[in-house]
Formats: C-alpha cells, sequence, structure tokens
C-alpha cells in the first residue's frame, strides 16, 4: 500500500510469540484483516486481527515464523487475503493463498477477490426449500438433503465418509452439470493426495477444484482456507449461475483452528476452552453457504465429534446450522450394509409432508418404524430364536432385513475394488421400490436378491438363475449363502439358531 508521500507503508517487528506479531506502524495503521508480508524475501505472511493503539497492531501468521526477528521491516499490501476465482481454477489443488500445489503449470486468467464477504442479502435469498436428490436410495427416501442447505456427516475412521463424499462429487458433476469444491481443512497430507488420485482416476477432476489447509500448517491458514473455498464457490454461483457442491472435511478443524487462533491471541477461553468468538465465526463460515435466486450452494460437510459427547460446544453450533444429519455406522459396516448409514440415528429438517410430498413421508416413516421394531426384536431374536416371535412380528423381520438390503448400493466410485457396476438411482425408483418391500411382494425372494442392487426390477434378475433346484448333494455356494441370509416366511415353521441373524449379516458382508 502507498501512502501520502508515494512510498510503500513499512512497519518494524515489535515481538514475536510463536504465530503471534507484534508490529508498530508510524505512518498509516492498517485495517483489520490487512495482510502484511515480512521476513527474507517477503515469505512471511502476517494477518492484522487486532490494532492495540494508535501505533501498534498485532497479527497471526498464516506461514511459519522461522527466521523472523524484532527489528526486521513490515510491508503493508494494502489489502485482504484473496483467493483466485475463474473458469480457470477448474481441475486445479490450491493453498491457502490460491497458490497452485499440483505442481502443474502456473494459474493465468483469474480474477482475485477477497476471501472475506458478506452473506447473500435476505431479499436475494431463495425462500422456497427443495430436495437435492444424490442418487444415492437411503439418503433420498430417508434423509433427503436440501438443495442450498447444508448436511453433516458424522462418522468415525473407516465407516465410508470419505467413498460417500467422492460418490457424491461423482453424481454431482455427471447428472447435475455442477461444479464440487474440496476444501479439507486440518487435512493430512496423505489423505488430500489420495483424493486427488482417486478423482483423476475416476475421471471427475475437470468440473472439480480443491483447496487444502493440512496439518502441518499454522493455525492461521487452516483457520482461513474455508473462506478462501467458499470464495471461489460464491463465484460460480453468483457469476457463472452453476449449483456447487462444497464438501468440508472437517469442520471441527476449522473451530479447533479458531480456537488456537483466539488462545494465542490472548483472549479468555470460554466453556471447555473453546473460543469466546466461537459462534460468530462458524457464522461467518456458514451463512455464506445459501440457496440464491441465481444458484445454490449445497454444503456436504464431515464433523467430528469429541470423544463421541454430542453436548460438546462445538457439535452444538453446528448442529445449529444444519439441515440434515447423516449417522454412519460402523455396526453397519461390519455387517457389509453400504453406505453404513444408520436410518434411525440420522434425521432431515425436509422429510415434512409439505416439501417431499405426502407418498414420500409416508413411505419414509414406515421405513423407520419397520427398521426400529426389527431394532426391538434383535434382542428377543439372540436369546430365543425366530420361531418364538408372533407371525406379525415375523413378517416385520422379513421386511426390515430386506429393506436394508435394498437401502444398499453398489458405488461408481467403487467399481475397481468390488468389481460391480455403479448405480444411480431416482427418487421415484426408490420410494417405488420400498412400497413393494412393505408390501411384501418379496417375501419369498432370497435376501442376496435384493443386496448391492439399483432398481427394485434388478431383484427378479438376480433371482432367477437360482430357481432351478441343486443337484443332491452339490455344495453351490450361492445357495448356501441365501439359504443361510433369508428369513423363511411365517408360514414355514422352519426352525433357525438363535444366532442366525448375526451369521447372517457375516455372511453377507
Amino acid at each position: 500500500m502507498e501512502t501520502k508521500t508515494g512510498l510503500s507503508n513499512l512497519g518494524v517487528v515489535v515481538s514475536v510469540r510463536g504465530s503471534v506479531v507484534d508490529i508498530r506502524f508510524d505512518e498509516h495503521l492498517p485495517p483489520i484483516y490487512s495482510v502484511l508480508l515480512t521476513g527474507p524475501e517477503k515469505k512471511i505472511v502476517i494477518e492484522v486481527l487486532a490494532q492495540q493503539d494508535a501505533r501498534h497492531v498485532r497479527g497471526i501468521a498464516l506461514t511459519p515464523t522461522q527466521g523472523l526477528a524484532r527489528g526486521m521491516t513490515v510491508e503493508d499490501t494494502g489489502g485482504p487475503l484473496k483467493a483466485p476465482v475463474g473458469k480457470a481454477v477448474l481441475s486445479r489443488m490450491f493453498d491457502v493463498f490460491g497458490n497452485t500445489i499440483d505442481r502443474e503449470a502456473a494459474l493465468s486468467d483469474v480474477a482475485w477477490r477477497s476471501v472475506h464477504r458478506a452473506p447473500p442479502s435476505l431479499a436475494r435469498r431463495s425462500t422456497k426449500s427443495e430436495v437435492f436428490e444424490t442418487g444415492i436410495k437411503v439418503i433420498d427416501v430417508l434423509v433427503p438433503l436440501e438443495r442450498g442447505g447444508k448436511a453433516g456427516l458424522f462418522g468415525g475412521a473407516g465407516v465410508g465418509k470419505t467413498v460417500l463424499l467422492t460418490e457424491m462429487i461423482h453424481n454431482m458433476i455427471g447428472h447435475h452439470e455442477g461444479v464440487s469444491i474440496f476444501c479439507g481443512i486440518g487435512e493430512r497430507c496423505r489423505e488430500g493426495e489420495e483424493l486427488y488420485d482417486a478423482m483423476k482416476e475416476a475421471g471427475v477432476l475437470p468440473n472439480m477444484v480443491m483447496v487444502f489447509g493440512q496439518m502441518n500448517e499454522p493455525p492461521g491458514a487452516r483457520f482461513r482456507v474455508g473462506h478462501a473455498a467458499l470464495t471461489m464457490a460464491e463465484y460460480f454461483r453468483d457469476d457463472e449461475h452453476r449449483d456447487v457442491l462444497l464438501l468440508v472435511d472437517n469442520i471441527f478443524r476449522f473451530i479447533q483452528a479458531g480456537m488456537e487462533v483466539s488462545g494465542l491471541m490472548g483472549q479468555m477461553p470460554s466453556r471447555l476452552g473453546y473460543q469466546p468468538t466461537m459462534g460468530t465465526e462458524l457464522s461467518r463460515l456458514e451463512e455464506r453457504i445459501a440457496n440464491t435466486d441465481t444458484g445454490a450452494i449445497t454444503s456436504i460437510q464431515a464433523v467430528y465429534v469429541p470423544a463421541d459427547d454430542f453436548t460438546d460446544p462445538a457439535a452444538v453450533h453446528t448442529f445449529s446450522h444444519l439441515s440434515a444429519s447423516v449417522v454412519l455406522s460402523r455396526k453397519r459396516a461390519s455387517e457389509g450394509l453400504f453406505p453404513a448409514i444408520d436410518p434411525l440415528q440420522s434425521n432431515s429438517k425436509m422429510v415434512t409432508p409439505g416439501i417431499v410430498g405426502k407418498r414420500h413421508y409416508r413411505l419414509a416413516q414406515e421405513i423407520r418404524r419397520t427398521l426400529a421394531q426389527y431394532a426391538e426384536l434383535k434382542d428377543i431374536i439372540a436369546m430365543l430364536g425366530l420361531e418364538q416371535l408372533s407371525p406379525e412380528d415375523r413378517n416385520v423381520v422379513v421386511r426390515a432385513r430386506r429393506l436394508e438390503r435394498f437401502l444398499t448400493q453398489p458405488f461408481f466410485t467403487t467399481e475397481q475394488f468390488t468389481g460391480l457396476k455403479g448405480k444411480l438411482v431416482s427418487l421415484k425408483d426408490a420410494l417405488d421400490g420400498c412400497e413393494r418391500i412393505l408390501n411384501d411382494e418379496f417375501k419369498d425372494y432370497p435376501e442376496s436378491a435384493l443386496y448391492m442392487i439399483g432398481t427394485i426390477d434388478e431383484a427378479k434378475a438376480k433371482a432367477k438363475p437360482a430357481a432351478p433346484a441343486a443337484k443332491p448333494g452339490a455344495k453351490d455356494a450361492a445357495g448356501l449363502r441365501d439359504k443361510a441370509t433369508s428369513v423363511p416366511p411365517p408360514e414355514t415353521g422352519a426352525k433357525l439358531q438363535p444366532n442366525l441373524e448375526h451369521a447372517a449379516g457375516a455372511h453377507e458382508s
């Protein structure tokens, strides 16, 4: 920034405490959020977060501060942190400063915008709620996402969060003509590289942008990377009028970075050590994710819950912004039911008759009721056996187990691992399938016929080869599995071992 004399606005480093730097400016005090450059070759970037008095500012370093010392000259750039926007950012990978980190050619033909932007005004926001179809049966039927809404993805390691995110990127790009932006906050370097390679192999990179603030970077960089990704998303929504899918992994790391910055700045922490401004900081980020009259930013955010405590302030504040919560269950993953979404713990604000329609609402409630009854009956089946249940309860078990298997689905992004061709299922086909199962149309079909299929009609084609009786004494692996995994209709009166339910799950997986 140039002052009245025409020279750059220069300051001097007064103190360095880790990532916190105090700087004295004699002529012109830089405003809040200004970016300052200092250190050898001006490689150290500092963002002003507080004006101490008429001559001093306090900033947080967005890069490591090795080599920084008192008395060093600081240059005021005269503006805030900026992110590149434009069509040229597609298929590229960036850091928080907008530098490319994919070892490809340098950027050209891009504009730069401040990462600090106001949310869209209420006058520009769309007031109608629309369902965002993902092509994934269990989500579209039981936990429908909102176009322009925010969905939280809760789950531990190894239950399929990344696979689910990757599949949504694939479906969004291939069938929605949209743009996907992946924002890694506090990502491990390995995960970022693996995701980039997976996207390249899947052929979805041309309509995708990746922005990373990784675990090895200072808290200041991790704290701002979400704003940089949102600035790129807003360009596609407002200037190109395209729908954007914004994937954030992990939103808890954003809150954690804010907590570190707050502590370094000397602010008194609030409950459980979190920053006193946590609600405001999270709102500044989340409120920019909105549905306007020109396009929508739909966000899916992975949420880490500290010590599985859903009353933790970070989880509570995040919940208040979400329109859908998708909970992934390790138990379902161990049974081979993928995607491993727990339908009883997951919920969505969209499941109301006024938004999804009366038929969809009625079916969703009936499916939840059936699965909840089956969950209650599992203990009785484990202790006493299936034959001790009443005919009505046995019918519930038959329906619930077939619903569970029908709500599994082969993914496009896992074709090379499973050998199963990926399926995209429309909401109409998914609802029809669930309704026909609830009407006992597939009572006599083996459960395996409904496992990992797309539309319900595939079950009939899959069950046909198993129709001819096997030769006496022949060991047919598929037949044995079908026999083990299917619950006989009530009228057969077959005796089942008490632990059959668990054995069936193991066979299916």
